[in-house]
């Protein structure tokens, strides 16, 4: 069964610097895509960044410039390298392929205070 296991979240000061990890256990598929998604109490869950095989990403405005994606795909691994936070990138950031189609795993908790 394939496991999502996010890791690397943390309590920041606004200005900081977190990466978080991503890494995929259980799959023998060559993952096409992997995406980092942000979960927040009560609103609908977004995709903040995604990277493909061939080295094409995806971010939403709010994170570019800050924000840089990418996949080891032969280690089945993903990483978010999250710079000069705010506190509105505050949330649990979760990792799926585009469309999400694993189960959910536990996230990470990024949290950025003023």
């Amino acid at each position: 069964q394939v496991q999502l296991v996010e890791s690397g979240g943390g309590s920041v000061q606004a200005g900081g610097s977190l990466t978080l990890s991503c890494e995929v256990s259980g799959s023998t598929i060559s993952l096409g895509a992997l995406g980092w998604y942000r979960f927040v109490t009560g609103e609908q869950r977004v995709l903040v960044a995604s990277v493909n095989r061939r080295g094409s990403t995806y971010y939403i405005d709010s994170v570019k410039d800050r924000f840089t994606i990418s996949m080891d795909d032969s280690k089945n691994v993903a990483f978010l390298q999250m710079n000069n936070l705010k506190p509105e990138d505050t949330a649990v950031y979760r990792c799926n392929t585009l469309p999400p189609v694993f189960p959910w795993g536990q996230g990470t908790q990024v949290t950025v205070s003023s």
